[in-house]
C-alpha cells in the first residue's frame, strides 16, 4: 500500500490534466465528426467535389476533341504536302527535257 502512495505522489498533475483534457476533447471531436451535422457537411463537400470533378472531365474532353481535329489536319496536310513533292520532280524532269 506504501508503495502505491508513492508512486501517486511522483505522478504530475499537470501532465495528467493534459492526459485527461486530449482524452476529452479527442472523444468530443469523434462525437461531433460523428454527428448528423457533420455527415451533412460532408455530403455537401462530396457533392462539391463532383461537381468539380465533372467540371475538369468536361474540359479534358474538349480538349481531347480539339487534338485529334489538330491531329487529323496536320495528317491532312504531310499528306497534301508529300503528294506535291511526288509531282514536282516529274515537272522539273519535263521541263530540263525540254532544254
Amino acid at each position: 500500500m506504501m508503495k502505491c502512495l508513492e508512486y501517486l505522489k511522483n505522478i504530475d498533475a499537470k501532465k495528467s490534466g493534459i492526459f485527461a483534457a486530449g482524452i476529452l476533447f479527442g472523444t468530443a471531436g469523434i462525437k461531433l465528426l460523428t454527428g448528423d451535422d457533420a455527415k451533412k457537411v460532408y455530403a455537401k463537400c462530396t457533392a462539391a467535389a463532383i461537381r468539380a470533378k465533372d467540371g475538369i472531365m468536361d474540359i479534358v474532353t474538349d480538349v481531347q476533341e480539339n487534338a485529334e481535329d489538330i491531329y487529323a489536319e496536320a495528317q491532312q496536310i504531310n499528306e497534301e504536302r508529300a503528294d506535291f513533292q511526288e509531282e514536282m520532280p516529274e515537272e522539273n524532269d519535263e521541263v530540263c527535257d525540254k532544254a
